[in-house]
């Protein structure tokens, strides 16, 4: 891990910045829209419109790259990004904060595209996995150190969204200073979607109820703090504490992944998260910390736990195209994520946010018990590689690299 990082410090560098800028955005956006007045269920469609823009970057950033190449993509949605923040103090309108949100997904789902590939291009076939984990350690570290920067300034005022401008200016400079021969962008057979739940039922739902609770987790909790009355430093800490319980959990739960039926270990994470979400949609501020701890710890690996759980149904040279299916699974459960929670906010308060989470982790849970009855586990099974729900077709094919180059004879039981 130790060489990972020395050759690839700067890229690294430069995704940590990234990550700050993006991990600060979406808590500033909850904060600033209760400030103006928004509505949860306004505020929702708002957090809703990034992860349009992700989709649509997923389709349309591979004939980006194929016709200028990767550093001129970079560059180009880097500078959208940093202009947008601008835009979000600028003129805070619904109208205006959602179509801006929904260029920085796209621009930001291009943007993690292209990073991941020079990633990929510096890793070989022993360090993939390496590389994997300190990619997933930066966003995670990024993401929860953003947090303290809310406290930096005023979220009423322009500074914090200079701040994060800055960031993604900043973070471009490491990022192409660094970049080495411009890596091959592969596009594989996509499954069909009926291919893939014929293949897992488990990993489709999983994936799709997932992107419901993953988006909904971090594009609404500063939007769930605002109505609970939570104060600033309040909401820091419990967006902090979410990824703090996803970074500590995934090397546990990806050691038992790989010593147990993944299924098993779904359903009694997903379990665990259900009573977690229920206990803080009634606890007072402290409690809500740990159960939100407990609630991530589950969220955040889960991803993995899907994809590796697929894998183990797949033969190798299909699961490059199995990752695009699950991905746009995952998408679209992210999509409508937040509009659900915020339209429950709104008609039933704050703990309709956890009471949420509650429903669709134990919807995972059962599904999965029910699907222990249809088939046996698979005799053998690829291995655990730490990826986040966010993550691209790059990183998700990384991962399927990783399985891949442990082939395995196929038990579909």
């Amino acid at each position: 891990m130790i060489g990972v990082i020395r050759d690839s410090w700067s890229l690294l560098l430069g995704l940590l910045l990234l990550m700050l800028g993006n991990g600060l955005q979406g808590t500033l956006l909850g904060v600033r829209g209760a400030i103006e007045g928004m509505s949860p269920s306004t505020l929702s469609f708002i957090m809703s419109a990034y992860f349009v823009g992700l989709l649509i970057g997923a389709r349309v950033t591979p004939v980006m790259i194929g016709r200028v190449g990767h550093v001129r993509v970079f560059a180009a949605l880097a500078s959208m990004i940093s202009a947008a923040f601008i835009l979000y103090a600028a003129q805070p309108d619904p109208w205006v904060w959602g179509a801006t949100r929904l260029v920085v997904g796209f621009s930001f789902c291009g943007v993690y595209v292209v990073a991941e590939s020079w990633l990929n291009e510096r890793a070989t076939n022993e360090t993939r996995g390496q590389a994997m984990s300190v990619y997933m350690l930066v966003q995670m570290i990024g993401i929860v150190s953003a947090q303290g920067l809310l406290m930096l300034a005023d979220p009423g005022g322009y500074a914090l969204f200079a701040l994060i401008s800055i960031l993604v200016s900043v973070s471009v400079a490491p990022m192409l200073l660094s970049a080495g021969p411009t890596p091959v962008f592969q596009t594989s057979r996509r499954m069909s979607l009926r291919e893939l739940f014929e293949v897992s039922p488990l990993g489709c739902v999983g994936a799709f109820l997932l992107g419901g609770i993953f988006a909904a987790m971090f594009g609404m909790a500063a939007v769930y703090g605002g109505q609970a009355g939570l104060s600033i430093g309040q909401i820091s800490a419990l967006v902090a504490a979410i990824y703090m319980g996803g970074l500590v959990a995934q090397w546990p739960i990806g050691w038992l992944s790989d010593r147990m039926d993944r299924r098993r270990l779904i359903i009694a994470i997903c379990a665990v998260g259900a009573v977690a979400a229920m206990v803080a949609s009634v606890a007072d501020f402290t409690g809500v910390l740990i159960a939100a701890a407990v609630v991530g710890a589950v969220a955040n690996p889960l991803y993995s736990l899907i994809i590796a759980h697929t894998n183990d149904f797949l033969k190798a040279d299909d699961m490059a195209s199995a990752s695009g299916g699950l991905l746009f699974l995952n998408g679209v459960g992210a999509v409508g994520g937040p509009i659900a929670v915020g339209f429950l906010m709104e008609r039933f308060g704050a703990g309709a946010y956890f009471a949420y989470f509650a429903v669709l982790l134990a919807g995972v849970a059962l599904y999965g018990l029910y699907r222990m009855t249809q088939r046996a586990a698979p005799l053998d099974t690829a291995p655990y590689a730490p990826i986040l729900a966010s993550a691209t077709s790059v990183a998700v094919g990384m991962a399927s690299e990783i399985a891949a180059s442990a082939e395995k004879p196929l038990e579909q039981g």
